[in-house]
């Protein structure tokens, strides 16, 4: 997931609990009821789509509870109040959810959470692709901080009525042949605009930077902002300055609808039919869903995205030390993230599976999404899956992003040129990174 500082990924907006409770409420550290009902409390943020598999999970263990807590989409209220608990001994839930690019992060303080190979998790290594156990791991191997929950393959999603209404192809095929490239994509921007629809292009700049430099990370050196030996290179690796070059085009061509991403206006945005493309990792299908709501169905569909493939989103399901129910917690991440959990979340809400098995079952690989046309998400998300080239994640690589992105921000209101932007992104990334 989910979709993210701005990403807000991996995330989206809206809470999808089975009982929702605020997030300054007590965490899941003995609230358990007197008839000895043990309370396992999941803090999520995004749509992680367990309101199902939860309430299977109840019914087969009857001696628990599940509540879940959430931020929506928003991991700038998510990551500081977890980062706070873990550093108190309380609060946190008994499994919490960390996104990919805040993992590396955690990692630095493994004490915070069970080590789940002590916990029998080393037989179920073949159940991730092999990269995403691998990034769950600390650097020497010997502890396991989280399961693997989803991964972020892309597409981009499409208002079929608004291209209709500019006199381009609605059909995903030739939607899909319009932009072989993302120079393509910005010459369909200038063919949409000209046709003065009312609508924007896109929704913001911000997320479709962050797709191309993902894109462009992972189909070269397999790292943007921090190397592998957690060197900041945001100012020399070509696949940053690349991705920024390309935002800029955007921007310049007036394509953006320039709604900040995970904003009020943004979701509003959704609503009125103000953009006709977003960048659509699979996790991003719920969030359109949610956001556009029950009148836009079959009006959304979902064509190739520009470039070539990428991986934006997938998170991770972890129990911090302090959690009272370490075993039961622990089994619960298990069922969450097994398989038969992956496929109902994907069901649900549409994050796509980071098992192997659950990307080969015919309900992954045949699903179809009513609400997106009919679109067949498994040809779209999974059939590419296995072969996605994961970007490293540095220590800071958060708050680095969200500098990188605030400066798009700045030059995509006016205030920057691109120039003066792509300075104040490469001096404020290097502060962050120092901090």
């Amino acid at each position: 997931m989910g979709a993210t500082s701005r990403r807000r990924l991996a995330a989206v907006a809206f809470l999808t609990a089975t009982t929702l409770l605020a997030t300054t409420a007590c965490g899941g550290n003995g609230d358990d009821a007197g008839d000895g009902t043990v309370t396992l409390t999941v803090d999520v943020f995004g749509q992680f789509g367990y309101d199902e598999l939860y309430k299977e999970y109840m019914a087969a263990n009857p001696g628990v509870k599940i509540v879940e807590r959430g931020t929506g989409g928003n991991l700038d209220e998510y990551s500081p109040k977890l980062t706070q608990w873990l550093a108190a001994g309380k609060g946190a839930g008994d499994v919490v959810a960390i996104e990919e690019g805040l993992l590396v992060e955690y990692k630095a303080n493994p004490g915070n959470f069970v080590n789940l190979l002590d916990h029998g998790a080393a037989e179920l290594k073949g159940n991730f692709l092999d990269w995403k156990w691998n990034a769950g791991l600390t650097a020497d191997g010997k502890q396991l901080i989280g399961l693997g929950t989803d991964v972020g393959g892309m597409a981009m999603c499409y208002r079929k009525d608004l291209f209709a209404k500019a006199g381009l192809p609605t059909e995903r095929d030739a939607v899909s042949a319009l932009w072989p490239t993302w120079q393509d994509y910005v010459r369909v921007g200038e063919r949409f605009t000209a046709a003065k629809t009312g609508a924007s292009f896109l929704d913001a700049a911000t997320n479709t930077f962050n797709t191309i430099v993902l894109q462009t990370a992972g189909n070269s050196s397999g790292y943007h902002y921090y190397d592998t030996g957690d060197n900041l290179v945001v100012d020399t690796n070509p696949a940053v300055k690349q991705a920024w070059d390309t935002t800029m085009d955007i921007i310049d061509s007036g394509l953006s609808g320039k709604y900040g991403a995970w904003s009020e206006e943004w979701v509003s945005a959704f609503k009125q039919a103000k953009f006709a493309t977003i960048a659509c990792p699979a996790w991003m299908t719920g969030v359109i869903e949610g956001h556009a709501g029950p009148a836009a169905k079959g009006r959304w569909d979902i064509a190739r995205v520009p470039g070539n493939g990428g991986n934006w989103g997938g998170s991770y399901l972890a129990v911090p030390k302090q959690s009272k129910h370490r075993d039961e917690a622990v089994k619960l991440a298990t069922f969450l993230t097994s398989a038969k959990g992956q496929i109902g979340a994907f069901k649900a809400k549409g994050p796509l599976p980071s098992s192997p098995q659950a990307l080969d079952d015919p309900a992954i690989a045949g699903a179809t999404n009513a609400y997106f046309s009919d679109a067949p998400v498994g040809q779209i998300f999974a059939a590419g899956a296995k072969s996605l080239k994961p970007v490293y994640m540095g220590p800071k690589n958060q708050a680095v992003r969200t500098e990188v992105e605030n400066a798009v921000r700045t030059v995509e209101l006016g205030q920057r040129s691109p120039e003066q932007g792509w300075t104040d992104a490469v001096t404020n990334a290097k502060k962050a990174a120092a901090k």
